[in-house]
């Protein structure tokens, strides 16, 4: 048995320079248009048995934009970031200069007092692990980034340091084919209809 699981990013609901941690505001402008512009390639997927979003009010709308009408799942929230909580990288850095270069170095650090990315990356891959599969099911799931980031490590079972190399960006889309513990990455040439 196999099961397709296809991870929607987020659309933003802020410049990429003023992305902060564990950003719970809702769609802006730009958001909002990016959804419309990219509806003709991601309202298909609204075709999946099961549809999910991280519990966040920008996965949500942008779910909801998309025609999914997805069940938010909280183990698929955003990493718990502690102290840094609506604080940029930069604001962060600036604060607590090796604080941050401490989680940075070590997946299992959460000097901000929240999850360390271990914990993380293993709680997103625990919910992945455990969707009902049964032979050729489909899933979509829309959720931050950092969440499709997290669910890229856990699936390749790379090294958590992989987790900085991964560039998601929002609306972006990832497929991932397996079942509790095996799966593979499917990169497609354009998207396909599930």
């Amino acid at each position: 048995m196999h099961l397709r699981v296809t991870f929607v990013a987020t659309a933003r609901s802020s410049s990429l320079l003023a992305e902060r941690f564990e950003e719970d505001r809702p769609l802006d402008q730009a958001g909002w248009d990016a959804v419309q512009r990219a509806a003709a390639e991601l309202v298909p997927l609204a075709a999946a048995e099961l549809r999910y979003c991280s519990p966040s009010p920008g996965s949500r709308a942008t779910g909801d934009a998309l025609g999914y009408a997805p069940l938010a799942q909280l183990a698929l929230r955003d990493c718990d970031m502690g102290r840094w909580r609506g604080l940029t990288l930069g604001e962060a850095m600036a604060r607590e200069p090796s604080a941050v270069d401490a989680w940075l170095a070590d997946p299992r650090s959460a000097p901000h007092g929240g999850e360390p990315l271990m914990s993380f990356v293993s709680r997103v891959g625990e919910w992945l692990d455990t969707r009902p599969a049964y032979d050729g099911s489909q899933i979509v799931a829309v959720a931050e980034p950092s969440v499709v980031r997290a669910a890229l490590v856990h699936a390749l079972r790379a090294h958590p340091s992989t987790y900085w190399n991964i560039d998601v960006r929002p609306l972006s889309t990832v497929t991932l084919i397996g079942t509790n513990g095996r799966w593979n990455l499917r990169l497609e040439a354009g998207l396909q209809r599930v």
